[in-house]
C-alpha cells in the first residue's frame, strides 16, 4: 500500500503575507507531507504578489508545496514554477483555453501540473469535466476540491468505485478531518484512504492541531503515513548509570554544532512520537521539550547513534537559538585555535558571497567588485560572459590548472551578478535540490 499524504492547504487570498508564512511554518513544522496554497485571482498585481509570497515560502518551510494560481498562457506557468513550487494546480473551472494543458505538461513535465476540479459542483457529478480530462493523457494528478462522497449523486459516472479507475494520482480535499483522535470520521473514509492511486488527503481542518497524533491515529486504523519510527528500541542503547544518553544537536541544513544535552527513554520515546526533540534535565529531574519556554523549538530531521551506541546525533531545524544566552549555538567560547584555511565548500561560497555583499553594502575605493556594481548589470553579465568562454577555452588546454583559475574567476562574478539580482546561495542550492 503506497504512503498516504496529509496536505493541508492555504487561501492566501486577501490574507497578511506574514500570518500565512507562519502558518505555513506551523504545518511544516508539525508533521505535514506537503502543502498548498492558493490564490485564483485574475488580477495582475495579486498575483504577481503572491507569487512573491510563495518564493518567500520556498525560503521558509522544508516540506514540497505546490500552487494554485490562475494561468491564461504558458508564462504563467514558467513564474509559478520559479518560486520553487513543486508543481501548479490548474483551476479547470476558470481556466479558459483547455489546450493549455496539454501544451503545458509537455513543456514542463506532466508531474509538475495539477487540475482541481470543483467536486460540489453539477458538472462535476454528471462527469462531464472528467471526461474532458479523461481524454487528456497529459494531467500529473488531479485535486478534487469540495469533495464529499455522501453529496455524490447516485447516477454519476463518478463514485467510489471509480476512483480507482482514473489515470492518474489523486488528491481528495475532505470538509471532514481524517481522523482525529482515534476514531475515524464516517464510514467511507477507511475504504477510501486505501485506494492505490489516492496520493493524500488536501484539508483546512489541521490549522493548530496535532498532525502527527492524528497520523498516528490513522497508523493504527492500518493506513501507511509518514511518522518517525526508531529502527533500534532504546534498550539495547548503552546508557549511563542514570540510564542517560548523550545527544549531540546539530543544525541539518548548515551542519553547525548546536548542543549537548541528554536523553531518558522516556524523552526518546517522545521526540520519535512528536518530532520535537525532547530531553531529560538533570537538574530539574524531568523530561524537557526544548523551546516550550522560549519557543526556540527544535524539529527533528534525522536522529543517528554512533557505533558504541551510547550516543545519539540529532540533526534537527531550529526556530530559534539554540542557547540559553541567545548565541545560536552553545559552543561559543574559543579555547584553542589554530590557523587553517577553510575549505569547505559550502563555508567559502558563502564567505565569498558575504564578502562581495558587503561590497555592494559599504563601497570600498579601488575595489573591483565596487567597479563592476558601478558599471551595472550589462557590464557584470559582460564579464561574466567572458569568463564562461575562457573555461571552453582553458578545458580545451592540457592539463587542469588554467581551468580551476578560470572556473574560479567565472563563480566570483556568478556571485556578482547573484548579489546584484538579489539571489543567495540559499535560493540556488533550494533549486537544485528540487531537480534531484
Amino acid at each position: 500500500m503506497s504512503i498516504k499524504k496529509i496536505i493541508p492547504y492555504i487561501n492566501a487570498q486577501e490574507e497578511i503575507p506574514g500570518n500565512l508564512i507562519d502558518l505555513a511554518l506551523s504545518y511544516s513544522h508539525g508533521g505535514a507531507d506537503e502543502l498548498f496554497i492558493y490564490n485564483y485571482t485574475k488580477d495582475e498585481g495579486s498575483r504577481e504578489e503572491f507569487l512573491s509570497l510563495a518564493k518567500e515560502l520556498s525560503k521558509k518551510i522544508d516540506i514540497p508545496f505546490f500552487i494554485g494560481c490562475y494561468m491564461e498562457r504558458l508564462e504563467d506557468v514558467k513564474k509559478a514554477l520559479y518560486t520553487g513550487a513543486s508543481a501548479l494546480v490548474v483551476k479547470y473551472s476558470i481556466l479558459e483555453d483547455k489546450r493549455l494543458l496539454k501544451e503545458a505538461s509537455g513543456r514542463f513535465g506532466s508531474e509538475k501540473i495539477i487540475v482541481e476540479l470543483d467536486g460540489s459542483d453539477d458538472n462535476f457529478n454528471q462527469g462531464s469535466e472528467l471526461k474532458d480530462l479523461l481524454s487528456n493523457s497529459s494531467i500529473g494528478m488531479l485535486l478534487i476540491k469540495a469533495f464529499d462522497l455522501n453529496n455524490v449523486k447516485n447516477d454519476s459516472s463518478f463514485n467510489k468505485a471509480s476512483i480507482e479507475d482514473l489515470p492518474f494520482p489523486l488528491i481528495l480535499d475532505l470538509p471532514l478531518p481524517v481522523i482525529l483522535g482515534d476514531h475515524p470520521i464516517g464510514n467511507d473514509l477507511h475504504p477510501l484512504l486505501t485506494l492505490g492511486n489516492l496520493k493524500g488527503i488536501a484539508s483546512h481542518f489541521y490549522e493548530n492541531k496535532d498532525i502527527m497524533k492524528a497520523k498516528h491515529a490513522l497508523k493504527v486504523k492500518g493506513i501507511h503515513v509518514n511518522t518517525y519510527e526508531s529502527k533500534i528500541p532504546f534498550s539495547e542503547f548503552k546508557k549511563n548509570s542514570q540510564g542517560l544518553l548523550p545527544v549531540i544537536t546539530q543544525d541539518y541544513e548548515t551542519g553547525e554544532v548546536l548542543m549537548l544535552a541528554y536523553m531518558n527513554e522516556e524523552a526518546y520515546n517522545k521526540t520519535v512520537e512528536t518530532g520535537v526533540m525532547t530531553y531529560y534535565s538533570r537538574s530539574r529531574d524531568k523530561l524537557w521539550i526544548k523551546g516550550e519556554s522560549s519557543g526556540n523549538y527544535q524539529y527533528v530531521k534525522e536522529l543517528s547513534l554512533d557505533c558504541d551506541k551510547d550516543t545519539i546525533l540529532a540533526k534537527v531545524s531550529k526556530a530559534g537559538p539554540a542557547c540559553h544566552t541567545g548565541s545560536n549555538s552553545c559552543f561559543f567560547t574559543e579555547l584553542v585555535k589554530k590557523e587553517y584555511n577553510n575549505t569547505d565548500p559550502l563555508s567559502v561560497f558563502q564567505d565569498v558571497y558575504q564578502v562581495i555583499m558587503d561590497r555592494k553594502i559599504h563601497p570600498k575605493e579601488g575595489s573591483y567588485t565596487n567597479y563592476l556594481f558601478d558599471k551595472g548589470i550589462d557590464k557584470i553579465l559582460k564579464k561574466c560572459g567572458e569568463e564562461a568562454s575562457e573555461i571552453i577555452i582553458a578545458a580545451k588546454n592540457p592539463g587542469s590548472e588554467e581551468l580551476r583559475y578560470e572556473i574560479a574567476d567565472f563563480l566570483y562574478h556568478m556571485m556578482v551578478l547573484m548579489v546584484e539580482c538579489g539571489l543567495d546561495w540559499d535560493d540556488i542550492t533550494r533549486e537544485l535540490a528540487h531537480r534531484k
